[in-house]
């Protein structure tokens, strides 16, 4: 990578567009003082984002916009476009070639470009630190900085050593990554205040749910009043509709009758519209008659008048005042006039004769002067061109002859030059063999380190793909944990009752004889939940007690405390098996609910009298067919629907009872147990990983340290032989060159000679 050209519009003393090819080789840019030397250095940390306008030996950052002379007004804005050749991939960019430009308004808007597309300062910076230049990366040292650099305190010099050799680009990435991790932190805490607020309104949250649910029941009676009052605007509808379809077939009736006139006319109009077709031509032909007629006694009237004038006029004029000359008089006369024609014709036409013989002597006469001028013409051009020959062949007598003269120096230097190039060769060959018995020494001891390289860093890169692979694996893991333990409290949430039920679970060191909650002491079959919920009603949210006394106890409890009403199943604790029941048979994959739950002995009792031959099937066709063969059996769905001989309900999903709800809570415990244990797996075997990964990092970089001990050893031979290669290269070449050189040397002398001596005979 190199910088390979600098472009400048109107930036500081470069006011003209100025372009500066910068080819590899070119190592310096020298000049009188005063000249710009100090003005390209500015453009160059200007245009890859230098923001002080100190830095630039300004006092502000418009000045770097031309001013102006005596002879130049100012400009109204500054641009430098700096092109970098990255045909070795340098730069993070697809391109062989880069062009950064900035260009500054004076106004104080400022734009980046890269390649053409605008872009931010961010992006320039980003993509020239990868690279190590760019803004504050130490690489430009401007007037007056040398003697800070030389002064400075080993801190300092450490940090221009850091920067120098790349650690700047990854500091200020540190920087970045704290500050995306502080950001991180502070939107974890208002997580955590939200979450904590959330809770704390779990409890208004469930109040209203009740007042919700009650609302369900009054949204349901309005929504049957509605149906009743929309029943009766139907009837309505339909009875308007018959008499309007009443009306409709009388319209149609009438429809149809208007319809049968109209037809007949339109045939009695066809009808006479045949006759006038029909009568048309003698109407014609009739028209024509009477036009014709009229015309004829329209003439015989004007002949008429005609003839009458014409009467009167000849009674009224005297027959010897009539005018005219006399027919004889002029006949004689119209004889003379064309014997005089005659005459004048003929002198015309020898005239013409004599005309025409004129015309063609002039015209042989201009014919014979225009041939002398060419003639004249010719002559003078040809003395012309003799003289000029002359002159050019005695010039090329004296051109070929210093030509010649000059071929004849010309060899001698070359010969010399090719005597040296070929020693020179000579040297750099013999350099060269001896270079080539060195490399091959330290050849076998890079093919060894090689091995050793490539085995640590396959174990590396296997160990690295491993460890992402446990590491993704285990933040997964902690991803499930979380959500499972989320829905745990969340499950749990919905247990706490907020009813007299949960007043009653709360206060079991006051009040005796509680069990718990139905739902958390009944195991009911997966899959059946929904079901026995729907089938024990408001049994599946009550609380157990062990007899009559103590639901007494806690409805008294319950009532002086003003804390609601409950539902109490009683136990029976002199049976403690109470599920010997003698009911009809079922099939068809049906079930008593009874023996799709596991209970303590003492609410078993309890349990058979709730679901008193209640059986649960697949779907609704299947409890309507179990009801029509067993009257006395109650069915209830899997999905919930109840169908019974005198009572039925369902519907779509409801809010999940107590039951399904402890269901759920039990299953994502289990679910919990088994990710953290998977957990708690993964975090070993990362930390295990972890450490091998440390281990073999070490043999990796022990390796490579040996690697690029021997690869700069290489490289510095390398080097030396490339050189001494290109030297041999460049000396047999260039005495080929001269061979050629010499060849078309003598060549151009020989033919000099040959022409020279045709020449002088010429002359």
């Amino acid at each position: 990578m190199y910088l390979k050209s600098l472009t400048l519009r109107g930036f500081k003393s470069f006011a003209s567009s100025t372009a500066m090819p910068l080819e590899p080789g070119i190592t310096c840019i020298v000049g009188p003082n005063g000249s710009g030397k100090s003005n390209v250095v500015d453009a160059l940390a200007w245009v890859m984002g230098e923001q002080g306008a100190k830095s630039l030996r300004g006092g502000k950052m418009e000045d770097v916009i031309f001013a102006g002379t005596s002879g130049r007004p100012p400009l109204g804005r500054a641009e430098v476009l700096l092109t970098i050749d990255n045909s070795d991939g340098a730069l993070p960019i697809e391109y062989t070639e880069v062009t950064i430009s900035r260009t500054m308004f004076r106004n104080g808007g400022s734009e980046y470009a890269i390649n053409g597309q605008t872009c931010r300062l961010l992006d320039v910076q980003e993509l020239l630190s990868d690279s190590g230049i760019g803004r504050e990366m130490h690489v430009i040292v401007g007037q007056g900085q040398l003697d800070q650099i030389l002064h400075a305190s080993p801190e300092d010099r450490r940090g221009f050593i850091e920067e120098a050799a790349g650690v700047l680009k990854h500091r200020k990435r540190k920087e970045k990554a704290i500050r995306k991790l502080d950001a991180t932190e502070g939107n974890l805490n208002r997580l955590s205040d939200l979450l904590g607020e959330i809770r704390r309104q779990l409890k208004p949250l469930g109040r209203q749910a009740e007042v919700a649910k009650r609302a369900s029941v009054v949204q349901m009676e309005v929504r049957d009043a509605r149906a009743r009052l929309m029943a009766d605007d139907v009837v309505n509808v339909q009875q308007s509709l018959q008499q309007e379809l009443a009306d409709e077939d009388s319209l149609q009736r009438r429809r149809h009758e208007v319809e049968l006139a109209l037809q007949a006319g339109r045939e009695a109009e066809a009808g006479l519209e045949d006759a006038l077709r029909s009568d048309a031509p003698l109407l014609a032909r009739a028209q024509d008659t009477w036009f014709g007629l009229s015309g004829i006694r329209e003439r015989l009237r004007g002949t008429a008048r005609l003839a009458a004038e014409r009467v009167r006029q000849v009674a009224d004029e005297p027959a010897d005042e009539r005018p005219g000359r006399n027919p004889d008089e002029l006949e004689a006369e119209a004889d003379r006039v064309s014997a005089h024609e005659h005459e004048i014709t003929a002198e015309v036409a020898g005239h013409q004769q004599t005309l025409d013989r004129a015309l063609a002597h002039r015209a042989d006469l201009e014919q014979a002067h225009l041939e002398e001028d060419r003639r004249v013409a010719g002559l003078i051009r040809a003395a012309a061109d003799r003289r000029e020959g002359l002159a050019r062949l005695t010039g090329q007598v004296n051109s070929l002859k210093s030509r010649a003269a000059a071929a004849e120096d010309e060899i001698g230097r070359l010969n010399v030059s090719r005597t040296e190039a070929v020693e020179r060769a000579e040297r750099a060959r013999h350099e060269f063999t001896s270079l080539e018995t060195r490399i091959a020494g330290l050849d076998v001891g890079e093919q060894g380190l090689d091995a050793e390289h490539e085995i640590a860093a396959a174990l590396l890169e296997d160990l690295d793909a491993r460890l992402a692979k446990a590491r993704e694996e285990a933040q997964t893991a902690d991803r499930e944990r979380a959500a499972l333990v989320a829905r745990k409290e969340a499950l749990e949430l919905g247990l706490s009752r907020k009813d007299g039920g949960g007043a009653l679970l709360a206060a079991t060191e006051t009040v005796s004889g509680l069990l718990g909650s139905v739902a958390a002491l009944l195991a009911v079959r997966p899959g059946y939940e929904t079901a026995i919920a729907a089938a024990l009603g408001s049994a599946a949210d009550a609380v157990a007690v062990t007899d009559v006394d103590a639901a007494l106890s806690a409805i008294g409890h319950l009532k002086d405390a003003d804390l609601g009403r409950a539902g109490l199943v009683l136990g029976a604790p002199d049976r403690e098996d109470g599920d010997d029941h003698d009911w009809p048979g079922l099939g068809g994959g049906a079930a008593y609910a009874v023996d799709l739950v596991e209970a303590p002995g003492a609410l078993r009792p309890a349990l058979a009298r709730l679901l008193f031959k209640t059986a649960v099937v697949d779907d609704l066709a299947a409890a309507r067919q179990l009801v029509d063969d067993l009257p006395d059996i109650v069915a209830v769905t899997r999905d919930g629907d109840l169908i019974g001989a005198h009572f039925a309900a369902g519907g779509s999903s409801s809010q999940p009872s107590l039951l399904e709800v402890q269901a759920a809570v039990d299953e994502a415990t289990d679910a919990l147990v088994t990710a953290v244990a998977a957990n708690e797996r993964l975090r070993f075997e990362v930390s295990t990983l972890e450490n091998e990964r440390q281990e073999t990092q070490g043999r990796v970089d022990v390796a490579l340290a040996k690697l690029h001990e021997s690869d700069a050893a290489l490289a510095a031979v390398a080097e030396e032989l490339g050189q001494l290669g290109a030297l041999a290269r460049a000396a047999k070449a260039e005495a080929e060159r001269i061979d050629h050189a010499i060849a078309a040397a003598e060549q151009a002398r020989d033919n000099d000679v040959a022409g020279l001596a045709e020449l002088e005979q010429r002359l």
